[in-house]
């Protein structure tokens, strides 16, 4: 019977290797953090570098379809691989296709910096492809690492290994922050260069290409590191022994990792009775209604999570932490774009991860998400209702310790839930397909948020909004549309169940299926 390796699992004490798997797992989310912080801190210097056009009083921007591409590329990537390495990862197993998805984010990662001329549109149309391919690569990290961490945890705290390896993402925003910084430094330094109103073309030196693609480059570098411990992992024991039927071998892996002695006891090779499709009628009944709840919460909350950027650089140049672009030059502003990221993602993003780290298995996925969505709900339209009295010069502190509370109670909340419940909550078969479909709706959560948001925050007045865009319906009304969006994500929450203190096979009906 395979109950005894799954016991043996779930009731395995914390040791130091529950901790390397965190690392090894979480590598792909700290380097997928890394580049999507990244590309923002650097397309204001691609506008200046590709896109100048002589005579203009204000620096280059890139175009608004050009922006896009650039920036929602990798979505579209990372949904793509969230479906195809999800599937992969059920059907082969989480082991064999783990190490390709971070050999893809290598390469891609390096050929980002690369470009086949100087001309813009080849150096935007190279960028967009590789970006794409490394999407694809972050994307089929999602559900093979949560997979593979809730797989290899214990029943007590699985919450907090499954939350943790998803932290890394708040640990990879910060060290792209904090070296764009130190290289933006180290070049201003090195190529001194005039504020853009005294000398348009001096203000961006040639050095500043390279600037870019460094940071672009840097990100291959903490997933090669683990690339090797990926190739050591053993395939997961719940894997083997109820997918690949292998109890024996289950047993044996998990003996050496676990350092304690399995009896794998008979060895059953018929199949359970049970083993209904994902495409049956018996999945429906059973998890429909899960796989509805996982998915639509990952949707709201990306929809909201993903448009914050919209307000970042409003609220940073309104509060003076980034002064107009014609006052700075290339290099400087990349400095300060870094510098003003980095705080807001220090003070508010990082510490939310690690509060649903501590506290996930003390009050559970189920209140956590509900509280953040709550929070976020009543945060939104604080923020939107008494919008004008916000924008005044004296209450625009208030408005930052707002906007900061949102997106803090976002990471205590459901950005972090929406990640850990759907690892636990499906059959062994299907966990990695599911978890990899209930991540790609929130991308398309998140392609609505960053996207759609662009167009609707635009003034309504078409005069005054931004180069090439259609009026819009304006920030104050998409603050509260998106109020409705986080209210929605509230009473989609009571579709998840609750999974704390319990072992995998019970949440997925499948020490039922064992015993049959």
């Amino acid at each position: 019977m395979a109950n005894e390796v799954f016991n043996a699992l779930d009731a395995a004490k914390t040791q130091w290797y529950h901790f390397t798997a965190i690392i090894i797992a979480g590598m792909g989310f700290f380097t997928d953090a890394y580049d999507l912080f990244c590309i923002s801190l650097v397309t204001k210097m691609l506008g200046r570098i590709y896109y100048h056009v002589e005579g203009s009083p204000n620096p280059g921007t890139l175009p608004p379809e050009v922006s896009a591409a650039v920036n929602g590329v990798a979505f579209v990537g990372t949904l793509s691989g969230q479906l195809f390495f999800g599937w992969l990862g059920d059907k082969l197993g989480r082991k064999k296709v783990y190490g390709v998805t971070l050999m893809i984010m290598v390469i891609c990662s390096i050929c980002s910096g690369l470009s086949f001329s100087h001309d813009p549109k080849t150096v935007m149309a190279t960028l967009c492809f590789f970006r794409f391919w490394l999407g694809f690569g972050i994307g089929g990290d999602y559900p093979l690492s949560a997979t593979i961490m809730s797989e290899y945890s214990n029943k007590k705290t699985r919450g907090a290994f499954i939350a943790a390896v998803f932290a890394m993402q708040g640990l990879g925003i910060s060290a792209g922050g904090l070296f764009a910084i130190a290289l933006s430094t180290l070049f201003e330094i090195k190529f001194k260069a005039p504020a853009y109103e005294v000398d348009p073309v001096g203000s961006t030196v040639p050095q500043a290409d390279y600037l870019w693609r460094i940071v672009l480059m840097a990100g291959a570098l903490p997933a090669a590191i683990t690339f090797y411990w990926r190739l050591k992992m053993p395939e997961t024991a719940r894997y083997t022994a109820l997918v690949a039927q292998n109890v024996t071998q289950a047993a044996s892996d998990m003996s050496k990792v676990l350092k304690v002695d399995i009896e794998a006891g008979p060895v059953r090779v018929n199949e359970p009775t049970s083993q209904y499709g994902f495409f049956s009628k018996e999945f429906l009944f059973r998890h429909g209604l899960h796989l509805l709840g996982t998915t639509s919460t990952w949707f709201l909350l990306d929809i909201a999570f993903y448009s914050q950027n919209l307000f970042q650089k409003d609220i940073f140049s309104a509060i003076g932490w980034i002064p107009p672009a014609k006052t700075m030059n290339a290099i400087g502003e990349v400095h300060k774009i870094a510098r003003a990221q980095t705080l807001i993602a220090m003070c508010s993003t990082v510490p939310g991860y690690w509060f649903t780290v501590a506290f996930i298995d003390k009050m559970g996925r189920f209140a956590i998400q509900l509280m953040g969505f709550s929070f976020m709900t009543v945060f939104m339209f604080a923020l939107a209702i008494p919008y004008d009295y916000w924008t005044q010069k004296d209450h625009l502190i208030g408005f930052v310790i707002l906007y900061s509370l949102t997106f803090f109670f976002a990471n205590f909340g459901p950005n972090s839930t929406t990640f850990v419940v759907p690892a636990e909550i499906f059959p062994a078969r299907f966990r990695s397909t599911c978890h990899g479909i209930s991540a790609a709706s929130g991308k398309l959560g998140a392609i609505v948020g960053a996207f759609g948001f662009l167009y609707l925050a635009q003034n309504q007045d078409k005069a005054k909004a931004d180069a090439g865009f259609p009026a819009g319906i304006g920030v104050k009304n998409s603050l509260l549309v998106l109020g409705g969006i986080n209210l929605l994500g509230v009473i989609f929450t009571f579709f998840v169940p609750e999974s704390k203190g319990k072992s995998l096979e019970e949440m997925s009906g499948e020490s039922k299926e064992e015993n049959n």
